[in-house]
């Protein structure tokens, strides 16, 4: 271990949280530190991962061979040697030519096997006795070609997956680079410069030294003098294609690396500084600082993220997952849960605790059909004057018979009044229906939040649901029971009814009562005749505009007219008009054309006898946002006095080719139209009474047999009603999904804990190198031929300057190669590395002397 054994037991708790948010699919949440391997392919990546590890486990082949990031973290361990996937947990794997077939299955199981990429990382974690700790990516190799089945913008998918990792300000770069090709052109180094200009988070490794061209060597660029990084270059010697294919130990093979350096004479100086062993120590050495750097941030980001956790764990803990306590705890969360429900229930019908602000929900919503659609609707069934008189002078003709009748027929009035009562039955049932409608919306958003308990839920959901149909039902039975107590008698003595008498003495009244009364009742009259009903938001299609284009203006509605204005300051009046006599019909689609404003919520008014509504139209076609408010719209015009427009007249009522309506043949007969006319005045009379009531009784109805014994129910009843169903135990199982979810939040919150815990123990005692000083040049693959020996970072292995014996050379006329024959040079040719001269023996200590070297600038 390299001492700094504070900060290295930091860095199994970083995998942790790591292993933790990446199981969620939160790995962006936090960005953790890490250190990613970037380079081309076949540039060595994988042989100095395996290199690090010491064991061959990683696949190989041409072409693209890793397709998704490999996260390897690397644990220190005395009792052996194994590694764990995150996706197969609890398996060990100590076979690590199977941990390579699993990292292929894993890849093919997302990626398929056409060549194909994926962000989705797989998390290897390796446990060894020869291992320092480390967190390792390993990402695709850069391409710039697609083979096979890849699609053609395949660079750009694996440089986006790259540059998603580098681009983080708490992620080392790990440049891999080989050193027979030109270092200009290293696609890993030009990604690194693109996030890192300054160099401070890249480290460069050299692969391959040993098959670079006789006569050449990377000496400039391993003493940091050809594209200098901050951090320096590490050399590597990696295990050739014949020692893989020949199962080559990498042991052998780290110890013939050891003993290339050790006999190169370029390299010699260096081989204390190169070299897979060296590699380790400088990667746990840089991570550890760089976690010690990013330490106040990270801190910062775990406890928002524990406080984020903090509250949903608690409820989890609360309710005893986990523990002994777990199933004795059970009955008590079930009640908690019903008491939540309860609560929830009683607030979206009262208007309580948390509002809606978007739309009407709940209490509001069945306020709305009480007092807004429900007298629209009883007023849906009505019929208009001349319907109603066509009716009543059959009625009067059938029951005289063969006679002339000298009076006018009770029995008429009867029979009339008896169909009008029957048409509000259905306007009452469907006022039930849309009420039960919203109930049942409103008991599943209070049960949507124990989604976690499916068996609770669906439990509830029955045994509510089924209790609210009982209730709606009883509910129907009164309705139907009030509609027959109406038919049984026919009260022509209620205060309110305009009968004989007291239409008699109205008239006598009217006689006598001044001119200032008179004036009095027309000015109430013409007050009452004006009464707003509804405001509101509505487009038309045929108001000075092109077919199939639509324009939304602010509507008035009063009960004599219908005006729009340009906005709801209704001071721009667009038309004031008059709705005495107007129907109204739905409108589809297909029937409107409508080429850019259809809509599906329509209504039409006109006039039945087809003249001009307004300017030259004979029609007013209206749509609203939505069908909710259609249906208010719809229910006002109703109140309003414009009925539903019934299109099913018969061909038998039309007389010859005038098509004049034969009905209009009973007024011939004046006798029969005072006859016809005082039952009308009558029949309107007492189904003003009727509807008075049917508007006030059916809500108490409704709240009474459905709302208030909902809320009883669901206070007093489901509790024991779920006991009774089934075994509490049973009812408060979770779904899988939820207890893989509960396992993962709380493994996350106990890792965070853990690692916020382990960075307050961090001391300033832990040791750390400081980062070498920043390179004045930047990444410019033109070097400068002045550049001094005093510009070559320090090294971060502390070792001394008298192992260097180039730093003795004179700064201000150093070439680019020793003995090149040119400083500007930024490669050799092998002619100049062969007039090179020797470098001194290693065993010259001489430290160069102060006054030689040149002082830094500032």
């Amino acid at each position: 271990m390299s001492g700094n054994f504070g900060m290295e037991a930091l860095i199994p708790i970083v995998n942790k949280v790591q292993d933790a948010f990446t199981q969620v699919g939160m790995n962006s949440v936090i960005d953790l530190p890490q250190i990613a391997v970037v380079g081309g392919q076949s540039a060595g990546k994988s042989s100095v991962l395996e290199n690090c590890v010491g064991k061959d486990f990683l696949p190989r082949g041409s072409g693209i061979v890793t397709r998704r990031p490999l996260i390897l973290q690397l644990n220190y361990n005395e009792k052996g040697e194994w590694g764990e996937f995150l996706h197969a947990k609890g398996k060990k794997f100590t076979d690590f030519d199977e941990i390579r077939r699993e990292i292929e299955a894993e890849t093919d199981r997302m990626t398929g096997s056409n060549k194909g990429i994926s962000d989705i990382p797989i998390n290897l974690r390796i446990f060894s006795p020869h291992v320092l700790n480390l967190t390792l990516i390993d990402l695709p190799g850069i391409t710039k070609v697609p083979i096979g089945d890849q699609p053609p913008d395949i660079e750009f998918q694996i440089r986006g997956m790259i540059m998603a990792f580098i681009s983080k300000p708490s992620c080392l770069i790990l440049a891999v680079t080989p050193a027979n090709s030109d270092l200009a052109n290293s696609d890993a180094l030009k990604l690194a410069k693109e996030v890192d200009p300054e160099g401070i988070r890249t480290i460069g490794v050299l692969t391959k030294l040993d098959l670079m061209d006789d006569g050449t060597d990377a000496r400039d660029i391993l003493d940091n003098k050809i594209l200098p990084l901050r951090r320096g270059y590490i050399g590597i010697v990696n295990r050739s294609q014949k020692d893989i294919d020949g199962n080559k130990d990498i042991k052998a093979a780290q110890a013939a690396e050891r003993k290339y350096f050790l006999s190169h004479p370029s390299y010699r100086h260096l081989a204390d500084r190169a070299g897979t062993g060296f590699l380790q120590k400088t990667l746990n050495q840089q991570l550890t600082n760089h976690i010690r750097e990013v330490l106040p941030s990270l801190r910062g980001k775990l406890e928002q993220q524990l406080m984020a956790m903090e509250g949903e764990v608690k409820e989890f803990r609360l309710q005893g997952h986990g523990g002994k306590e777990d199933k004795a705890a059970r009955p008590r969360v079930m009640m908690q849960m019903v008491n939540k429900v309860n609560h929830d229930f009683e607030e979206m019908i009262e208007g309580a605790g948390s509002v809606d602000t978007k739309s009407l929900s709940g209490g509001a919503k069945i306020n709305t059909i009480f007092h807004f659609r429900f007298p629209g609707y009883l007023n849906e069934g009505r019929l208009d004057e001349q319907e109603l008189r066509k009716e009543i002078g059959y009625a009067i003709r059938n029951i005289h018979g063969v006679r002339s009748g000298l009076f006018t027929p009770d029995a008429a009035f009867e029979m009339t009044v008896k169909r009008q009562i029957q048409t509000l039955a259905p306007p009452s049932m469907k006022c039930i229906q849309q009420v039960s409608t919203e109930l049942h919306e409103v008991i599943m958003k209070c049960i949507d939040k124990l989604k976690n308990y499916p068996n609770l839920q669906k439990e509830i959901d029955n045994l509510v649901s089924s209790y609210l149909r009982e209730c709606e039902q009883e509910c129907r039975n009164q309705i139907n029971q009030l509609v027959e107590v109406e038919l049984a008698y026919i009260n022509t003595n209620h205060d309110d009814f305009i009968g004989f008498t007291s239409q008699t003495k109205s008239e006598s009244v009217k006689d006598v009562q001044t001119t200032n009364n008179a004036t009095d009742t027309q000015q109430q009259t013409r007050e009452a005749a004006t009464k707003l009903i509804k405001k509101g938001w509505l487009s038309t299609s045929n108001v000075g505009l092109t077919k199939g284009l639509s324009r939304e203006y602010w509507f008035v509605l009063y009960t004599d007219a219908l005006a729009w204005f340009k906005d709801e300051s209704e001071r721009d009046q667009k038309y004031y008009l008059n709705i005495d006599g107007l129907k109204m019909k739905s409108v589809d689609d297909e029937e409107e054309g409508g080429l850019f404003g259809s809509r599906k919520h329509k209504i039409q008014l006109f006039h039945p006898n087809t003249r001009y509504l307004f300017r030259e139209y004979t029609q007013l076609t209206l749509f609203a946002r939505d069908e909710d408010e259609m249906e208010d719209w719809r229910a006002s015009f109703l109140r309003a006095g414009i009925y539903t427009h019934r299109a099913e007249e018969r061909a038998s009522d039309l007389e010859d080719e005038n098509e004049r309506p034969k009905f209009e043949r009973l007024f011939e007969d004046p006798q029969l139209e005072r006859q016809v006319e005082v039952i009308r005045t009558y029949v309107n009379s007492y189904m003003t009474i009727v509807r008075k009531t049917f508007k006030d009784i059916v809500p108490k109805h409704i709240m009474c047999l459905m709302v208030n014994r909902m809320k009883l129910f669901i206070e007093a009843e489901l509790m024991p009603a779920l006991y009774t169903a089934g075994n509490p135990a049973e009812l408060m199982e979770e779904s899988q999904e939820e207890v893989q979810r509960r396992e993962e939040l709380i493994g996350m919150y106990d890792a965070c804990k853990d690692a916020l815990k382990t960075i307050s123990e961090v001391t300033a005692k832990t040791s750390s190198t400081p980062l070498p000083a920043p390179i004045t040049r930047s990444h410019s693959p033109s070097p400068s031929p002045n550049l001094g020996a005093d510009r070559i970072p320090k090294s971060e292995s502390n070792q001394s300057l008298s192992q260097r014996p180039s730093a003795a050379r004179p700064p201000p006329d150093l070439p680019m190669r020793p003995g090149g024959g040119g400083a500007g040079r930024a490669a050799p040719s092998p002619a100049a590395s062969a007039s090179r001269p020797a470098p001194a023996p290693p065993g010259g200590n001489r430290r160069p002397a102060p006054p030689s070297r040149p002082a830094r600038p500032n």
